[in-house]
């Protein structure tokens, strides 16, 4: 029996998207070990059903910062006896310090299994800080010369990877993204008032985020959009959570918003909030990809997205919705308006924007998924 390990360091992250990967790796004959910090998850997790599922969990002491050294360090020796005692063939990383502890314990576990990075958006890129090219690029760079096959999401990462060095016969791919399930985020009419009706608004135009509550989502440019437009027909609804909540109620208050911004906090059903908006907000500083905003374009919402690598990969100016700045409270004030002014402009992007999501489906991604798991697992028959 051949056994694979997935690394990720935010523990609800293999069932909220990779899943798909969990059963195209069980159909190619892998026992799957998933290894997180299963204490302290972001997204819900149901460590029974993943058992059902097949996985066979590890709990490690790994942490997001890369400042968490002594957590980070037990993370890796944790990591290295799993990949000794499970006798790991495949290590599949996720999230960047899994990228780090994960490449690394495999390297010093003297297996030498297969290692495999999925960088879900690396955090240099064109205009970041120069502390994040000198951190993580170095990091990355460094590493890749333990790594086999490194997956990228975007264009700008997938140009970037391909300029490492990688193991003999190592390579790059790029995938669009986790996949989205275009069955499940779709449009139905039938919902759009009731889903209104539970949200308690009476809506003339409402705005829907999805997205942690943190400095990068950029919640509070449009918060500060909506507070200039003076408004009180428009409304801005924000689904999940995090850190910046406190903070995002103060400038609601501030703003005398109370009644036109909701934080509705994390919300399994996403797909049927999105069919009571008018139009989808996402104004992150940077993204690897945004799976959220094509989910969004699957259900015919049109996006105001900010400007950044990951919205360049489907993002088509005035076409499937209205690209702004990042930092210009006034592009998203214009944005609002023009959304606002015009039903049919909204339909018509709608429109486009499922023809746009369907070439970030599940079946796209798993195409790309199935083919590499199967190389993987050819390239280690031959070696034994």
């Amino acid at each position: 029996m051949k056994h694979a390990l997935i690394i990720t360091t935010i523990s609800g992250f293999v069932p909220q998207f990779e899943m798909n990967d969990v059963r195209i790796l069980q159909e190619n004959g892998y026992t799957v070990h998933y290894a997180s910090d299963f204490e302290n998850p972001i997204y819900n997790i149901d460590q029974t059903q993943l058992k059902r599922d097949g996985l066979i969990l590890h709990h490690i002491d790994i942490r997001k910062s890369p400042f968490q050294i002594t957590k980070n360090t037990k993370a890796f020796l944790q990591l290295k006896q799993i990949i000794r005692k499970e006798q790991i063939s495949l290590v599949h990383c996720h999230n960047p310090m899994g990228g780090v502890v994960g490449r690394l314990a495999a390297k010093a576990s003297g297996r030498e299994p297969y290692v495999v990075y999925t960088a879900h958006g690396f955090h240099f890129y064109e205009g970041a800080p120069k502390k994040n090219w000198l951190l993580y690029y170095t990091a990355e760079r460094f590493l890749a010369a333990f790594t086999d096959r490194i997956i990228t999401i975007n264009r700008e990462d997938y140009e970037r990877a391909n300029r490492f060095r990688l193991k003999e016969h190592g390579c790059v791919e790029q995938i669009p993204g986790v996949g989205v399930n275009i069955e499940k985020f779709r449009k139905k009419p039938e919902l759009r008032e009731i889903k209104r009706k539970e949200l308690q608004y009476i809506i003339v135009m409402h705005i829907v985020p999805v997205g942690e509550l943190v400095e990068n989502k950029n919640h509070a440019v449009v918060i500060e959009a909506v507070a200039r437009l003076h408004d009180e027909n428009i409304y801005y609804s924000i689904c999940g959570k995090g850190p910046y909540r406190e903070i995002l109620e103060h400038l609601i208050q501030k703003h005398h918003l109370e009644k036109q911004v909701r934080l509705l906090g994390y919300r399994n059903d996403v797909q049927d909030v999105l069919q009571s908006a008018d139009c989808f907000a996402f104004p992150s500083k940077r993204e690897g990809l945004g799976i959220a905003a094509i989910e969004a374009l699957a259900c015919e919402v049109p996006v105001i997205a900010s400007d950044n690598r990951g919205s360049r990969e489907y993002m088509c100016h005035t076409e499937n919705g209205i690209v702004c700045q990042a930092d210009k409270v006034e592009d998203f004030m214009h944005a609002i308006c023009r959304m606002r002014q015009s039903g049919q402009l909204r339909r018509e992007m709608g429109e486009r924007g499922r023809r746009t999501a369907e070439r970030f489906s599940i079946e796209a991604t798993d195409k790309i998924m199935r083919r590499v798991y199967q190389e993987i697992s050819v390239t280690q028959e031959r070696k034994r």
